[in-house]
Parts: C-alpha cells; sequence; structure tokens
C-alpha cells in the first residue's frame, strides 16, 4: 500500500509541477537556513572532550587583594605561579595540569631545513599530565614524564602540521627542533588536533587553533620563555612578573576528578587551602574557590557568541513561514484534487486511507525537499567558512548534522501535510460526484 501511495504522489506531483517547485524550494530554504545556522551552533556549543568533560574541572582561586572586592564575586581567572605550583606539589587530584601558552622562534635549519626561514609558532608550556588528560592523539611517539617536567628536559611535543612544514610528516621522534637559539629533542608528534572551543585556555580566544610546539613548563622558567594570553597582576609585581612569589595571576589549572566524592573533597582542600594562605598574609579575601566543570566553565564565561543564538531562533522563524507557505499550497493542490479524492471514497476508500495518501505524498516531499536543503546547507557553510571569523573554519556538517537536516526536513513536511491530509479525508464524495 505504501508503494502505491508513494506511486499516486509522483503522478500528482507530474501533474502540478509548478506547485511541486513552489514547495520543493520553501521546504529546501527553511531546512538549510536552519541547519547552517543550526550547525554553526552545534560546532561552537559542542562538548569538546565528549565521556570526559564532567572529570576535568578548572580551578580558580581567589588571590587578590581586598579592592574592588564584591562578596561571592568571580576570583581571578587564573592562578599565580606560587598557587599552581604548591596545588601541584600536593597532587590531590588524579590527574593535575599548570599550563600557559606561548610564541616562540622556530628555526629551521636547526631543525634540518635550511631552504626555510625562521618563523613564529604558537606554543604551550605545560606539564607531563596534559596530553593524557586532555586525550590529546599521539601520530608518533608520547609526551614526557613528571621526572623530566622536574629535570627541566629540553624535548618537546610537535603538531601534525608542523611535522608536515619541518620534516614532510615522517616519524621525526628523536630530531632536533630548534627553538631561539637552543636546541630541544622531539619526543611525540601529534595527530590533526583542534578542541573547540578551546576550552582549556580561554584567554587566547575560545575558537583559537591548537599550539604547535608543546613544551615542559619547568624548563619555560628555566630559558625565560615569553608567553602570551592574559596576566592580571596586583601590588608590586618587580620586573619578573613570572617569578615565583610575584602577585601575578597567569598560569590556567585543570583537574581530573573521577567520583563526586573526590570533587566534594577536593573544594575542601581548596577552601583550607585558601584558609591557610589568607591566615599566612598572602590572601586577604575569603575563601571563595571555585571548581567548574568543562561545560559549566564554558557556559559561565559565556563561550558561545549570543549572536549566534539569535540566529538560530530567527532561522527558525523563517523555516516557520516557510512550512506556513507550503501549508498554503498542500491545500491548493488538494482542492484541485477533490474530484480523485471523491471518486476513491465512493469505491469505498476509509478516511483513514485518504489521510495516510496523502501523509506519505508530504512526507515524500519533504525528503526530496531535504536533498535540496542539503545542497543548500553545503552552500550556507562554505559561505560561513569564507568569513574571517576565528571559528569560521571549524563549520562543518557532520554525520550527525547530515541526519538531522533529512530528519527535520521529513518531520517538517510532515507537520505540514498533517492539515491538507485531514482537509482531504473531510471531502464528501456526494458533493464531488454530483459536481463531476
Amino acid at each position: 500500500m505504501l508503494t502505491y501511495y508513494l506511486e499516486l504522489g509522483l503522478r500528482s506531483f507530474r501533474r502540478h509541477r509548478g506547485l511541486t517547485a513552489l514547495m520543493l524550494l520553501s521546504i529546501a530554504m527553511g531546512v538549510a537556513a536552519c541547519m547552517t545556522t543550526l550547525t554553526v551552533f552545534h560546532v561552537l556549543s559542542g562538548d569538546p572532550i565528549p565521556g570526559k568533560s564532567d572529570r576535568l574541572f578548572n580551578v580558580q582561586l581567589d588571590a587578590e587583594p581586598m579592592r574592588d572586592y564584591q562578596p561571592g564575586g568571580e576570583p581571578a581567572l587564573q592562578l599565580t605561579r606560587f598557587d599552581a605550583e604548591a596545588l601541584l606539589r600536593d597532587k590531590r587530584g588524579v590527574k593535575q595540569v599548570i599550563m600557559t601558552a606561548g610564541n616562540i622562534a622556530v628555526d629551521p635549519a636547526g631543525s634540518g631545513d635550511a631552504a626555510q626561514a625562521p618563523f613564529f609558532s604558537r606554543s604551550r608550556y605545560t606539564t607531563a599530565d596534559f596530553f593524557s588528560m586532555f586525550e590529546a592523539p599521539f601520530r608518533f611517539g608520547q609526551g614526557w614524564s613528571a621526572a623530566e617536567d622536574t629535570a627541566e628536559a629540553r624535548v618537546a611535543v610537535i603538531s601534525d602540521e608542523l611535522n608536515q612544514r619541518l620534516f614532510g610528516g615522517v616519524d621525526s621522534r628523536g630530531k632536533t627542533l630548534r627553538l631561539r637559539d637552543k636546541d630541544f629533542t622531539i619526543v611525540g608528534v601529534l595527530k590533526p588536533w583542534r578542541p573547540a572551543p578551546h576550552f582549556f585556555d580561554l584567554t587566547l580566544g575560545p575558537y583559537a587553533k591548537a599550539a604547535e610546539v608543546y613544551l615542559p613548563l619547568a624548563t619555560s622558567y628555566a630559558l625565560r620563555l615569553g608567553g602570551s594570553g592574559s596576566m592580571n597582576c596586583w601590588g608590586n609585581s618587580g620586573s619578573d612578573q613570572r617569578a615565583l612569589n610575584t602577585p601575578c595571576a597567569w598560569l590556567q589549572y585543570w583537574v581530573q576528578l573521577d567520583t563526586p566524592q573526590q570533587r566534594r573533597d577536593y573544594f575542601s582542600y581548596l577552601t583550607q587551602y585558601s584558609e591557610l594562605q589568607r591566615q599566612a598574609g598572602r590572601f586577604e579575601r575569603p575563601a571563595n574557590p571555585k571548581l567548574w566543570a568543562v561545560m559549566d566553565w564554558l557556559a559561565v564565561r559565556k563561550v558561545v557568541p549570543s549572536d549566534i543564538r539569535l540566529q538560530v531562533w530567527l532561522a527558525f522563524g523563517f523555516l516557520l513561514v516557510c512550512l506556513t507557505n507550503t501549508v498554503g499550497l498542500l491545500l491548493a493542490k488538494c482542492l484541485r484534487r477533490s474530484g480523485e479524492i471523491g471518486v476513491r471514497r465512493a469505491l469505498g476508500a476509509p478516511r483513514r486511507q485518504i489521510f495516510l495518501q496523502f501523509l506519505v505524498e508530504a512526507g515524500s516531499l519533504g525528503l526530496a525537499g531535504g536533498l535540496l536543503g542539503l545542497m543548500l546547507t553545503w552552500v550556507g557553510l562554505w559561505v560561513v567558512r569564507m568569513n574571517p571569523a576565528p571559528y569560521a573554519r571549524l563549520a562543518q556538517l557532520d554525520g550527525q548534522m547530515l541526519a538531522t537536516t533529512l530528519l527535520l526536513s521529513l518531520l517538517a513536511s510532515l507537520l505540514a501535510g498533517l492539515l491538507p491530509a485531514w482537509r482531504a479525508c473531510q471531502i464528501t464524495p456526494a458533493l464531488q460526484l454530483k459536481s463531476q
């Protein structure tokens, strides 16, 4: 029976080509507008580390002076070096990481490629747990150890992009990477990796590209490698704002806690630590630690641009307008077929079969409109990627959004077909036969 209804629908579409084209275009444009904006929203607001985001926590401590203090206010975004290293020594989490960003000069001549001129590359200075904690995927090798952290080892992990640029993509473990005038040994090469949003360091922008060079944090201290990102200082910071006892917050601190009990215990530990630092005279404000899981952290920092949310609502409003037009066109088509419906009813077809027939026709129209809408969505996303915004290159249609596109078009067409299908099954066969 379903095949028969599809055949009837196809005949109807051929007889009313103009109406069919208008309905296809209306559904396709509404679906394309929705899916283009929804895909961008999906990319920007998605979970950057699925399956683990509820176990990774950003740590904040309120180490600033009483000036401008507001009870319950948001602490500094980052930690001082003194506090970050104290928390790392205590190792109260399953894993813990200190890190900061930098820009460092890469010397291709010292890395085996004298043909290239030196260039700057984005770097990340971090501790040993970084790669396992954030599930950074390795193509070759691995990260460094905690012992190499302590020993200020001159080792490096590089990105796939930098490995392609310097070494042609081969296994470069054991090769020399010259940064400024210092030589480092490559111990690992990452696969292409770009967490979106760039959740573990929002100071660079929520959709920044991942670093190309990763170095031990202690090594960056020893070699006085310059950093990038935000820094918040208070009091007398002196000439070296990155020194151990300088009152400047510039380091990100993340901890992995696998159970709710571990989270409660760690929060109590942070509160006790804050009180001890207050008693020692380092902290002036009452204890106000914050422990944010990844998705909560992105929400509290308002990572998704507000205009993207507005565009999603406007796109769904446009889809509603398109569906309203489609309903009108389907009703017009239904009225043109009143005679056909009257004959079928007179021959014994029950109302539910008439209703189902028109609903199947609307569904098949929706699938065809969805395929056209899918092509328009690809065009829309291509236009988005031409935008200079940092997140523009991330606008890609994945499998989930592809299925959503087809499902949305089918659902939209079925909703649009409900009223015409109900109207069709209400036609009185006697009146239609008399008029014929």
